[in-house]
């Protein structure tokens, strides 16, 4: 699979599709063991070697299965990202317990927001212990929408001074918003962000701050939320269709089929054009899809692998489709 360098940190190489890793810490339902190594031989098999977790997903068992998962293969064949900003604090009390943020584990930890230096450090080697790996390529603050003042004062120079000394291999912030992403980008020492459902087939917001400013800055973009957490997911939406992990408003419904039927007529389904698209833009390194099973990894290399007419972009843009600075 074609991989492409970080601008900044070309040593660093991410494969133009990424596995995101939030179903390994039973998002929604459970997940077997069994179900997600199947999920990571069947990537593998199919090239992907940039894998994305972080210590909230499952409240570590997302880590802990990446890790297991990717531990006998070889290191240098393989990338792997992890997030910091939220500790991870013993909760026995509350061990009977399910998770109230939408994983099905037992919550026996619970979240700590922690963008300060001491926090980073504790963050990431306790991700380290997690995984049991003997590094992680590269490291994003998790969500840290109402946490600039420390994180951009504490944690980025704490990740700068990783990144120094070489501990990790870039750094960056990942968020479901690009407004400030952008004052990253613009304004601190980092490599990369990830982006998620704010650059999509379906909305193209990041358009008008982040993409033009990674761009001048030489700061990669990964682009995660792709399918806007389930909208254009399939080749229609069906009435319970999920946008932004909520119900979606029938508007945006509608618009998602109206963009099925442009693709309908130009031969490609909703789904290969949503990942078409947001792999198109020269900002764009890679594109971080959640995977839980085999049979989700194959359906999606197929859809990476679909030839999707340049055709269709304009198209789109005619009827209103997509934004006039869009591909």
């Amino acid at each position: 699979m074609r991989t492409r360098p970080l601008p900044r940190r070309p040593s660093v190489r991410l494969t133009g599709l990424g596995f995101g890793a939030a179903q390994a810490g039973n998002l929604y339902r459970a997940t077997t063991d069994e179900e997600f190594a199947a999920a990571v031989d069947t990537a593998w098999a199919g090239g992907l070697r940039y894998f994305d977790t972080a210590p909230h997903y499952g409240l570590g068992l997302s880590e802990r299965r990446i890790g297991a998962a990717l531990r006998t293969r070889p290191r240098d064949e393989y990338v792997v990202s992890t997030k910091v900003g939220r500790l991870l604090v013993p909760s026995p009390r509350d061990a009977h317990r399910r998770d109230p943020e939408g994983f099905d584990v037992p919550a026996d930890h619970r979240r700590v927001w922690d963008f300060s230096r001491d926090g980073v450090l504790r963050s990431l080697e306790s991700s380290l212990a997690r995984t049991g790996l003997d590094r992680v390529d590269v490291v994003y603050l998790h969500d840290p929408d109402d946490h600039w003042e420390q994180a951009a004062a504490e944690a980025v120079p704490a990740l700068v001074e990783l990144r120094d000394q070489g501990v990790v291999g870039a750094i960056g912030a990942g968020m479901n918003q690009s407004h400030l992403l952008t004052r990253f980008v613009e304004e601190t020492d980092v490599d990369v962000v990830m982006c998620a459902g704010r650059y999509t087939l379906l909305e193209q917001g990041a358009l008008a701050d982040l993409l033009p400013a990674a761009e001048r800055r030489g700061v990669g973009v990964v682009v995660a939320g792709v399918y806007n957490s389930g909208l254009l997911s399939q080749d229609r939406p069906p009435a319970d269709a999920t946008y932004n992990y909520q119900q979606a408003p029938p508007e945006l419904i509608d618009r998602a089929h109206r963009i099925a039927d442009v693709c309908q007529a130009y031969g490609v389904t909703l789904p290969q054009a949503a990942l078409a698209f947001v792999r198109s833009h020269p900002a764009v390194v890679s594109t971080v899809v959640g995977l839980r099973n085999r049979a989700q990894v194959t359906q999606t290399l197929t859809r990476a692998d679909a030839d999707v007419p340049a055709a269709l972009w304009p198209a789109l843009r005619d009827v209103g489709l997509l934004t006039p600075a869009a591909a």
